[in-house]
């Protein structure tokens, strides 16, 4: 059977070989530090004396409801093998070792990663409910069939790639549109940088920006969102034009924020819109790309044409979530988080709220105990500290901690655990957090306070040095001890 049509331009684009390398050593990077994440943060958090402990959680849902490899077994050593196991993949695609290996091989190294991180997804709970990690499992699942530096890549992926692109940031801007008035009135910026979940080292100096600059911002991302998008599936070298300024734009976000991978991940699948000749002004080596000139085998244009049409149909419920008046935000229609639908910000908070845990000694938790502050590590707690650049490493207790103040019941399934282990001064808990007042004993005592945070303004910060304000609202949490010691 003749296969001539293998290596044409329809089926081929030989022309994209070093988008197909930079997708697959960000996706890799990427993957690796997903992995890290979870062999640093899973077992506090969800293992076997987790604040959401997986064992408890797996009885409770099926496999078909939540694919998952631990299904068969869990613990905390599984746990770890299946982290460190992911991040051998990883660090093997960002060396480019897949390409070294034969088609049917390489696959199965994605196959691994995409299997591995959908297991640990899956059984995540609260802690992984982000759409990032959909976001990740879609881009890495069509990472599968990118080929290798034997094949071209597939024009079909790219498009697929571009498809995806196109509903991150298309759905975040439909749901901004359709969300808070102040994306309408372009008034939303005068508040996000002092508000958004994790501020990194520039959010103060974004904020304190004139208010001009603010309409810019929010002008700017209307059309990295909602124009852009389209024009990915314009000629050359509109879509690599549009890729280019959608890819400034995420740039820009990680720059001005910690928003874990979303933006990294954002930037490396918007590279399938960007032809060699435009990447190799920045990578001018062709070695880089390796050698990819031949076409794939039957074999592997049957399952590009298959997975293509199996995207094709379930596209049908983002698209009709796009299209519907109760937009959904960054939701997964099956369960192994393929053809998802994206979306961030529909509304904006105009005040920053945080929960502040503190502990004391003392044997009565009265207005005259001494109370020592826990100090988290991306979250503001101490006014005259810096916020860190963290993303794309993702804290996700300090990502909970963000939503407590916006609905309790955020937390109503393991905040009350957390303030239990920090009484126990629970090592890998405490391990989560900054710092720990208590490094020698336990409190006896632990509360929550709610407080109001402001960044400082420029007088404020040359004469305290501090970068925030802020004033105790309320009581969050009473203070409890633990029963044992009644």
């Amino acid at each position: 059977m003749p296969t001539d049509w293998l290596t044409a331009d329809w089926f081929t684009a030989p022309d994209y070989e070093l988008a197909r390398l930079l997708i697959q050593r960000g996706l890799g990077a990427l993957y690796l530090v997903a992995f890290v994440v979870a062999l640093r943060q899973f077992a506090p958090l969800l293992g076997e004396r987790g604040l959401l402990p997986t064992p408890a959680f797996l009885p409770a849902v099926s496999y078909r409801r939540a694919p998952s490899l631990f299904h068969l077994h869990y613990s905390d050593r599984a746990l770890g093998a299946v982290a460190i196991l992911g991040i051998v993949l990883a660090a093997a695609v960002v060396l480019g070792l897949p390409d070294r290996l034969p088609l049917p091989l390489a696959m199965l190294v994605w196959v691994g990663l995409w299997a591995l991180y959908l297991s640990i997804v899956n059984v995540g709970q609260t802690f992984y409910a982000f759409g990032w990690e959909s976001l990740l499992l879609e881009a890495g699942f069509l990472a599968i069939f990118l080929g290798n530096a034997e094949t071209a890549p597939p024009i079909l992926i790219l498009l697929l790639f571009r498809w995806l692109a196109f509903r991150v940031e298309f759905g975040a801007g439909l749901i901004k549109l359709r969300g808070d008035r102040c994306w309408r009135d372009l008034t939303c910026l005068d508040y996000h940088h002092e508000t958004q979940p994790m501020p990194n080292p520039l959010s103060w100096f974004a904020h304190r920006m004139p208010r001009w600059f603010h309409r810019i911002e929010v002008l700017g991302n209307h059309a990295a969102q909602l124009v852009m998008p389209i024009l990915l599936f314009a000629p050359q070298p509109i879509a690599a034009a549009a890729a280019a300024y959608m890819i400034l734009t995420q740039l820009y976000l990680v720059v001005s924020g910690n928003y874990a991978w979303l933006n990294w991940v954002t930037v490396v699948i918007a590279v399938a819109a960007l032809p060699d000749s435009l990447l190799g002004l920045v990578l001018p080596d062709p070695q880089l790309a390796g050698v990819a000139v031949g076409g794939p085998g039957l074999w592997f244009a049957a399952l590009v044409v298959g997975l293509s049409l199996l995207v094709g149909v379930l596209s049908y419920w983002p698209v009709r979530n796009m299209l519907g008046r109760r937009q959904l935000m960054n939701y997964s229609f099956n369960a192994y988080h393929l053809v998802n639908t994206y979306g961030a910000f529909g509304s904006v908070t105009r005040q920053r709220d945080e929960v502040i845990v503190e502990g004391t000694l003392d044997a009565e938790p009265t207005a005259d105990a001494t109370w020592l502050e826990y100090e988290f590590k991306g979250k503001p707690g101490d006014p005259r500290r810096l916020p860190r650049q963290f993303a794309p490493y993702h804290l996700r207790l300090d990502w909970l901690m963000w939503f407590l103040p916006l609905s309790p019941g955020y937390g109503e399934d393991w905040f009350v655990r957390f303030l239990e282990r920090l009484l126990e001064n629970d090592r890998p808990t405490v391990g989560l957090l900054r710092r720990n007042p208590f490094p020698d004993q336990p409190p006896t005592w632990v509360r929550a306070t709610l407080y109001r945070y402001r960044f400082s303004t420029w007088t404020e910060l040359r004469s305290t040095g501090a970068w925030w304000v802020r004033r105790p609202m309320t009581e969050f949490f009473p203070p409890i001890r633990l029963r044992s010691r009644d």
